[in-house]
């Protein structure tokens, strides 16, 4: 006979032991345990007090199509993430957590089988009307259905819905290998409004002024040249702990402008307001300008610890011409690094010699014996380097004239098939020709450099520079040979790594598998990493995907810089304390003062 006290107690023990069990929290973790508890006021890198008011101006390149968060086609206006609530908010003094914000609340086993998240009753949308569980349903299923390949895939895990009390909505997982996905769906999935895109094509582009939720709205537009955004005066989440001190310009407005020279010139005379500058060698040589020696322009040189990921000139290994990783080999010995550093950029920059540089997350030295257990199984399949060879881009003199690398480069095609005849290389009968496409004239410089060395090897590259909308086409549909392009990594990578060097979805218009990777060992490797339950298991597979990516040669590895390079007129008043990823321009604020004493 069992005691009804013990009976009582086991059940309890069951339980609180049950891998299923969860509780409402108001943050979550990707590992470990949130930073600020429940009942906070604000984040460590806000001015709560920070005033509101003013407008600020930002210069954006190209132009733009497209109003719809869910169509994939067409260039999307800047900013159009202000207009958009998520369930939860993320932050950026830790690698990947999220606090409340739709959601109030939510409940979240421990073997992330499912989440359920709880509706703040005071969500709304820029109409007044309530944020339901069906807006968030809808949003779901449309991006399910009709979003992004990379969407479709991730959110496609989620096998069911249900309503649970007045404002709960459960989503339960096809299975819990994804350790990622209940943040991806709490913290990237845009919450629409099901009233306004239920009687719309969410699969075209449009440039109607949509239905938001967010700190701003869009108050006004001229196609392709400008989009002005409104501060929402009594948006519902303002004084919530992850908004409380951001958001804090009355208006925005992004202008934009088709030639990038143009875009530098306009900055110095006044026309936009604050500036992030990529290229070092312009930073040092185009910045000594009469604002700046006046005070009326900051330079301003911003350390941060956020991974660089991978800055590159990438093969499209679909085509045939870049099919054979050996011969991808082979042309990076013909990029010189040093001297286009040196003469290009001032040595202002770092080779990148990892998906992950300047973070523990890149690989060093040889494979772990962690990463082993993860990688002997696939020998077979791997370059026999990854397990006897520290990785590193090939390296010149600097002296212009790389005649040790061209040799190497020269043996390596030989092997493969590829001998020069009357001064071009030749295969088959067929030249080795190829296209660099283009969008940005700062890439022709390297372009024009790359080219040069490689027509000493008999190589003809041409380069080909399109405008910003026809590039976007033939990336959509990988309708090139060669690209210049990054991929940006946070200190908690996931599920975007499928996006990027997923098999299936590089099959598949509009991801960002550029290079057309199509890997078993690739495919796995992001499996483990996105179902790794801790910080150690995480980081195991992420040196082994960085080591099998970089020797499958699918890039030419470029540069990068731990330093956020940015110029702004003197209007401006921020925070001290700079968070983990750096600069959040969300939390500045316009101080009026200053302002009244600009000379512009």
């Amino acid at each position: 006979m069992i005691h009804k006290p013990l009976l009582f107690l086991g059940i309890l023990l069951i339980f609180f032991n049950s891998s299923s069990y969860a509780q409402k929290t108001h943050g979550i973790a990707m590992h470990g345990k949130p930073k600020y508890e429940e009942g906070f006021t604000h984040l460590d890198y806000v001015n709560p007090d920070a005033p509101k008011g003013g407008t600020v101006r930002f210069g954006a390149y190209g132009a733009f199509d497209n109003l719809n968060r869910v169509a994939f086609k067409g260039s999307k206006a800047a900013g159009l993430g202000y207009i958009n609530d998520t369930l939860m908010r993320r932050v950026w003094d830790e690698a990947f957590t999220l606090y409340g914000l739709i959601a109030e609340h939510v409940d979240m086993p421990d073997d992330r089988s499912s989440i359920t998240f709880y509706i703040n009753p005071k969500a709304k949308f820029h109409d007044g009307s309530p944020i339901t569980r069906e807006d968030v349903l809808f949003s779901l299923e449309t991006f399910q259905t009709k979003g992004t390949p990379n969407q479709k895939k991730t959110y496609g895990k989620v096998s069911s819905t249900e309503m649970v009390g007045e404002n709960g909505i459960k989503m339960t997982f096809i299975n819990n290998e994804d350790k990622e996905l209940p943040l991806i769906v709490a913290g990237f999935l845009p919450i629409i409004p099901k009233k306004y895109y239920s009687n719309i094509d969410v699969t075209k582009t449009f440039l109607d002024i949509p239905l938001g939720s967010g700190p701003y709205k869009i108050e006004s537009l001229e196609p392709g040249r400008q989009i002005k955004y409104q501060r929402v005066k009594d948006y519902w989440a303002k004084d919530l702990p992850v908004h409380k001190g951001q958001y804090n310009f009355d208006e925005i407005i992004y202008d934009y402008y088709k030639d990038s020279n143009v875009l530098v010139e306009a900055f110095k005379v006044g026309e936009y307001d604050y500036r992030r500058e990529y290229n070092a060698k312009r930073w040092f040589s185009e910045y000594e300008f009469d604002a700046v020696s006046t005070g009326d322009v900051v330079l301003n040189e911003m350390k941060n610890d956020r991974p660089s990921g991978m800055n590159a000139l990438v093969f499209n290994s679909r085509k045939d011409i870049f099919s054979n990783p050996r011969v991808r080999y082979a042309l990076s010995y013909a990029y010189d690094h040093e001297w286009i550093n040196k003469v290009l950029y001032n040595n202002a920059y770092v080779r990148t010699d990892s998906y992950f540089d300047n973070s523990p997350l890149a690989s060093t030295g040889l494979p772990s014996e962690e990463e082993l257990v993860l990688l002997e199984p696939f020998k077979n399949q791997l370059p026999a380097e990854i397990f006897t060879t520290t990785y590193s881009p090939p390296k010149t003199d600097g002296s212009g004239n790389p005649r040790e690398n061209l040799r190497i480069a020269k043996k390596i095609l030989e092997e493969e098939g590829w001998t020069i005849n009357d001064g071009k290389l030749m295969k088959d009968g067929k030249h080795f020709e190829f296209e660099f496409l283009i969008v940005s004239p700062s890439v022709e410089k390297i372009a024009l450099a790359f080219q040069k060395t490689l027509e000493v090897l008999g190589i003809t590259m041409n380069v080909r520079t399109v405008d910003s909308s026809q590039y976007q086409g033939r990336l959509l549909n990988y309708d090139f040979d060669m690209i210049k392009a990054s991929w940006n990594v946070s200190l908690s990578p996931g599920n975007e790594q499928q996006f990027y060097y997923g098999s299936e979805v590089g099959k598949k218009e509009g991801s960002r598998n550029y290079a057309g990777v199509e890997s078993e060992v690739v495919d796995f490797l992001i499996e483990q990493l996105i179902g790794a339950q801790t910080r150690e298991e995480l980081t195991t597979a992420i040196h082994a995907l960085d080591r099998v990516l970089l020797w499958g040669h699918y890039v030419i590895p470029l540069y990068h810089s731990n330093t956020d390079r940015i110029a702004y007129w003197n209007m401006f008043d921020f925070p001290e304390t700079i968070p983990l990823y750096g600069i959040v321009i969300e939390s500045w604020w316009i101080d009026q003062e200053k302002v009244k004493k600009l000379n512009r």
